[in-house]
């Protein structure tokens, strides 16, 4: 009887609304709906989701804790990083956990035999019509449809018995909603502004180039017009010959489409750094990426080659790892990679958070059917040129994926973000509105500054961008980047602020107020600040599809940072030490103050404003 009232009351969800029923509260609501975007109809009640319930990990609460204890330069236990069974087993969700999802699961009607449990026991997973869900979780799915014709699917909030709510940190597919549409694309993607596909060509993002072509090779007197590896080198004091190699590693993420050429590394080479023609990087292919070579330019090619021309340069002969993230058919997104290091971040099947990340096995034609989970062990060091607006990340998945940087960080790895090269603006100098993300032509009042995420993260290093100004040598102060791009920074909407930061933070809102409300930014003085450190961004000499451009943007201050990170680990290997790990513990500390250049000029405009924060 009580198998047959439940059917009863899920097949009435057909055409009724579920009621709210009042031992559930909402775990997850949507901060607003996305602007351009139709709510067309009630999504078929008979559709099958794949919902995947995101089990809450214990121990997190000591995460902050545990990290400071191996990466502040006063602990004791600095350096003294973690296992990878040692992080997994720390963090594993309970048994009084996934106890409590199972019977609650089944307590509702779902047979035994259809709920299952990853292999991390991160997830637990079962396949159920969109009525079924509808009526666990209280609350409607909707189809909302694009002027491009593209389709989302989506629920507004969703809810939880109470008892159950301290035991999950997510439910998927549910409000996680990507908004953005790249116009004329069959795929509906765009790199570095939508999380999705992050390697879509795009010429609103990635790197920038002004149009210029280097015809003749610069000299270092040049260095405020043309940025080489020699003038990296020099403006640093940046000479160091690794000696460790094959004990150290480096990593760049790539996300597929992009790719390098082998025939513009070979000419970079020719001309900066002549030991490496014919050398390449080490390719990991994660879940079916691929370095194509199909479509070539700028677009395709300028983000990828400007890595790993300069990585492979500044770190020569240091192999560098290529991650190259994602088939051509599906992309990928941040989760993707992450899966690749840390097996235990991966869900049943690797799947993944639809809307922001590529869903594995991919079993389109020439998709790749299988997953790519645990297949690397985490290099010592990974730049990732790429990032999204924070308000496109629902908390939790930002959360969930910043909480895995912080495992890494246990684990010795640096994980550095490109800031974004559009000042307070969010990626592709996009805005926040009450309503949603927009760019309102409306004045200061009625826009909020747009932070960029992974950069928010406190456990990773965000890494803005410098310049040389013009007439200015590598001997002389650098500014904050205002030709063609604007380093990205700001305050999170998520995040709270880390005690590392907590002195440069409250010093900074002290001695230089910005003078905008609470309406425009973060203001509480307690919210996490970024960029960390930066790097020049302007004026670098790249070789694209077979010729040299001038390129800018965060997209090479990261890199460019993370080789220097690299090198320094290299030292610290030969002299029979552990590569530095989570940095950002140390740079704060007054210990390493002198090792940094503080940049007081220059600004970082967007959302209206002339000189942003």
């Amino acid at each position: 009887m009580r198998a047959l009232l439940q059917l009863l009351a899920v097949c009435a969800l057909a055409s009724a609304a579920p009621s709210r029923r009042a031992n559930h509260v909402v775990h997850e609501r949507r901060a607003a709906e996305p602007v351009g975007w139709t709510k067309v109809r009630r999504l078929e009640a008979d559709k099958t989701l794949p919902l995947r319930i995101g089990m809450r990990q214990q121990n997190l609460h000591m995460l902050d804790e545990l990290l400071m204890s191996v990466s502040h330069p006063d602990s004791p236990s600095y350096g003294q990083h973690w296992t990878p069974d040692r992080v997994l087993d720390f963090f594993a969700p309970s048994d009084s956990t996934i106890a409590a999802i199972k019977n609650w699961l089944s307590g509702t009607g779902f047979a035994d035999d259809r709920i299952r449990v990853s292999s991390s026991k991160g997830w637990v997973e079962v396949n159920a019509t969109v009525g079924e869900v509808e009526w666990l979780l209280d609350t409607e799915y909707h189809v909302y449809e694009h002027p491009s014709g593209a389709e989302r699917i989506g629920c507004h909030e969703y809810s939880v018995p109470d008892h159950i709510r301290d035991h999950v940190e997510m439910i998927k597919p549910t409000v996680h909603f990507n908004p953005r549409v790249l116009e004329g694309s069959k795929r509906q993607i765009r790199k570095r502004a939508n999380p999705n596909h992050l390697g879509q060509p795009s010429g609103a993002n990635g790197p920038k180039t002004n149009g210029v072509k280097v015809e003749a090779k610069p000299s270092l007197d040049q260095c405020d017009q043309f940025i080489t590896p020699d003038c990296l080198r020099a403006l640093y004091n940046f000479h160091y010959t690794p000696k460790a190699t094959s004990k150290n590693s480096y990593g760049i993420v790539e996300f597929t489409p992009q790719a390098f050429l082998a025939d513009d590394l070979d000419l970079f080479f020719t001309n900066f750094s002549s030991s490496q023609v014919g050398q390449r990087p080490t390719l990991v292919s994660i879940v079916g990426g691929v370095v194509q070579t199909e479509e070539t330019g700028f677009d395709d090619n300028g983000e990828s080659d400007l890595d790993l021309e300069y990585a492979m340069a500044l770190t020569n002969p240091q192999p560098i790892t290529l991650l190259q993230t994602g088939d051509l058919v599906e992309g990928a997104g941040f989760d993707n990679w992450l899966d690749a290091l840390d097996g235990s971040f991966c869900t049943f099947e690797g799947g993944d958070v639809p809307d922001q990340d590529g869903i594995y096995p991919d079993t389109a034609p020439g998709g790749f059917d299988g997953t790519s989970c645990g297949i690397i062990k985490p290099p010592n060091v990974v730049s990732i040129s790429y990032g999204q607006d924070e308000g496109q990340a629902p908390h939790a998945y930002a959360i969930r994926q910043c909480n895995e940087y912080g495992k890494l960080g246990l684990l010795g790895t640096t994980v550095l973000y490109s800031s974004g090269d559009n000042g307070v603006a969010g990626f592709d100098g996009v805005c926040q509105n009450s309503t949603g993300l927009d760019d309102p032509s409306g004045g200061l009042d009625e826009i909020r500054f747009n932070p960029g995420f992974p950069g928010s993260c406190s456990f990773v290093v965000s890494v803005g961008a410098t310049q040389i100004n013009s007439g200015s040598t590598v001997n002389d102060p650098e500014s904050a980047s205002e030709r063609i791009i604007f380093s990205g920074g700001g305050f999170s909407d998520i995040f709270p602020m880390p005690s590392y930061q907590a002195a440069a933070v409250s010093s900074f809102l002290k001695t230089h107020p910005p003078p905008y409300s609470a309406a425009q930014f973060n203001n509480s003085g307690k919210a996490r600040g970024f960029p960390d450190l930066s790097a020049n961004g302007a004026n670098y000499v790249v070789a694209v599809a077979g010729e040299f451009e001038l390129v800018f943007g965060t997209s090479a201050s990261s890199p460019v940072m993370g080789s220097m990170i690299t090198m320094i680990n290299d030292a610290r290997i030969a002299a029979g030490k552990g590569p530095v790990g989570f940095i950002n513990p140390a740079i704060y500390s007054a210990k390493f103050a002198h090792a940094f250049n503080d940049i007081t000029s220059g600004t970082n405009p967007g959302c209206s404003t002339l000189h942003g924060l």
